[in-house]
């Protein structure tokens, strides 16, 4: 005769997690299974159709949520305490036991360290280089000696456990204003100015637009015309290209219809914001 299940509690930001770790494919089939099971828990589903659906027995299925039921309340201790680090939490409990073998080569130190490592600009290292590679983080922890010796591909298994992408980057805008009030001001502005753009257009016709301007854009010409794609090739182009100086690019958004819009060519009133 069946069991209760185990019963699945989940706060927001582990749901988040094992949402993510259900559709990626580079955290490896059964840790992305495993998150499935407790999301498909989670929604109250029986553990007979939750096997169904990832391809396991009703018994397996039994012991993950099981297991994350007993994990639950360590898991809230570290989203409370090192909410960084509940990534890296929730996936231990979605990992397998630990089996009888050869000890660990590395130490929880050393592989912090490493971590920590890639955490820091390679210029601090004395490294000509933008961003780590895999490569140059094997032989920076050889000379630091935080290692004897590591593989490149065991430096991006540390990493890829710890959500760490060093060789990605994001924009990000630094406010030059430094007084806040004077900033917060500035900014509601600007969005009062989005929010009452539709009942002006609709009012007396005033059209509100957010320019912005890409700088000292490059007007090259390629040596010869590119060769069209065919069966089993992709399209050519040209290696050798001539230069014609740089050129600046401005456009203008009218932020109610999303037309892009010349200034010059519109007898109309405007609203301009950048």
């Amino acid at each position: 005769m069946a069991g209760t299940a185990a019963k699945i509690i989940l706060s927001e930001r582990q749901q988040k997690l094992l949402e993510e770790f259900s559709k990626s494919r580079t955290i490896g089939k059964c840790l992305a299974q495993r998150a499935t099971i407790i999301l498909l828990g989670f929604a109250g589903m029986w553990n007979e159709v939750i096997a169904r659906q990832v391809g396991l027995n009703r018994q397996q299925v039994g012991v993950w949520r099981r297991r994350w039921r007993d994990a639950w309340d360590a898991l809230c201790v570290w989203e409370c305490t090192e909410p960084h680090r509940l990534r890296e939490a929730i996936l231990d409990v979605l990992a397998d036991a630990p089996r009888p073998g050869a000890p660990a080569t590395f130490t929880a130190e050393q592989v912090s360290q490493i971590v920590a490592l890639a955490c820091e600009p390679p210029q601090l290292s004395g490294r000509p280089i933008d961003h780590w590679t895999l490569r140059e983080l094997r032989d920076e922890a050889i000379a630091r000696q935080i290692v004897e010796t590591i593989s490149v591909s065991q430096v991006g298994r540390f990493l890829q456990q710890a959500a760490v992408q060093p060789h990605r980057k994001k924009m990000w805008l630094n406010t030059t204003e430094k007084d806040p009030p004077k900033f917060q001001a500035e900014v509601e502005k600007v969005c009062r100015t989005y929010l009452e753009a539709p009942a002006k257009a609709a009012g007396d016709g005033t059209h509100t637009v957010s320019v912005d301007e890409a700088t000292s854009l490059q007007a090259i010409e390629r040596n010869a015309p590119d060769k069209p794609a065919q069966p089993d090739r992709v399209a050519k182009q040209e290696f050798e290209y001539t230069r014609h100086g740089t050129t600046t690019l401005t456009a203008g958004l009218d932020v109610v219809t999303g037309m892009i819009v010349c200034p010059t060519l519109e007898a109309i009133p405007f609203n301009w914001r950048s």
